[in-house]
């Protein structure tokens, strides 16, 4: 039996222990996480005893957060309810020797992300200049210049008010403002004097929509790594036509040097990564 269906086989029914949550997220430290967690609508009636059971296998969590909806808007939010514990969703996030301090209920923040942000951030080369689309709180633009010192700049565009004003606090808090430039605006009206040899972007569902911009701001040679999400059957082949075509719009000649499954999206779906070599080929 899963960790958190034993620690409710006395309280629930055998059909409702079957819909306890298999999994959640915990974002923040021992000096106090949240919990997010899904759960289902048939088991609604009874997410009190789950977020209790949270709690008691956690002792660091002191808030549990059920997801009502996945993100959307144009600031990409979930929405999220405190069902027990601290209302206070506020925490410091460690990973990999930094510190994200965030609020869940105001930003998007995936700590499951933890290690493709390290896949990237041990690409990025010494003199790069990087521009991070849809950056958040910054974990890719802080990931990357503490990975790689010698970075050149790192630009970090993120329309969010909410998480813009966490990424200022969490580039001075790492101790990278020489490093990190952080921007409140839309990716595709901000103007740049220059163009970057490599683009993240790290949103897996309407990036597409911004490919456009990324190959227009991308230097020949340079790297766009693009995210979108990919059936179980068949992960990539939709995202390596959409790419295509748009390289193909703005004459761009391409190579794809890698084709990554990131994580789980959804019922047999993942979010995916293809590291792009643009101006090549």
């Amino acid at each position: 039996m899963r960790p958190l269906a034993k620690l409710l086989k006395d309280k629930l029914s055998q059909e409702e222990l079957e819909l306890v949550p298999r999994s959640y997220d915990i974002i923040g430290s021992e000096s106090g996480a949240v919990a997010v967690v899904e759960i289902p609508e048939e088991l609604l009636n009874k997410k009190e005893l789950v977020a209790e059971a949270i709690l008691k296998s956690n002792k660091s969590v002191k808030s549990v957060l059920n997801k009502i909806s996945g993100r959307k808007g144009v600031h990409r939010l979930e929405e999220l309810e405190v069902i027990a514990g601290d209302e206070n969703t506020e925490v410091l996030h460690k990973e990999f020797g930094y510190t994200l301090k965030l609020d869940p209920r105001k930003v998007f923040f995936s700590p499951r992300e933890s290690t493709e942000r390290q896949r990237i951030a041990s690409q990025v080369k010494s003199g790069e200049n990087v521009l991070v689309m849809f950056s958040g709180v910054g974990p890719y633009g802080i990931a990357i210049a503490k990975k790689q010192p010698y970075v050149e700049k790192v630009y970090c565009v993120e329309i969010n008010p909410n998480a813009h004003e966490y990424a200022k606090e969490n580039v001075r808090m790492n101790k990278l403002a020489h490093k990190i430039i952080p921007a409140n605006d839309d990716v595709k009206k901000v103007k740049f004097a220059i163009k970057f040899d490599r683009i993240v972007m790290p949103i897996a569902v309407g990036g597409e929509a911004f490919l456009d911009a990324a190959f227009k701001m991308v230097k020949d040679g340079g790297v766009i790594h693009f995210y979108s999400t990919g059936k179980e059957e068949d992960l990539f082949t939709d995202a390596e036509k959409t790419v295509i075509q748009v390289a193909l719009f703005n004459r761009k000649r391409i190579k794809i040097e890698n084709r990554i499954k990131v994580l789980p999206f959804g019922v047999r779906s993942h979010k995916i990564c293809l590291d792009i070599r643009a101006g090549v080929g």
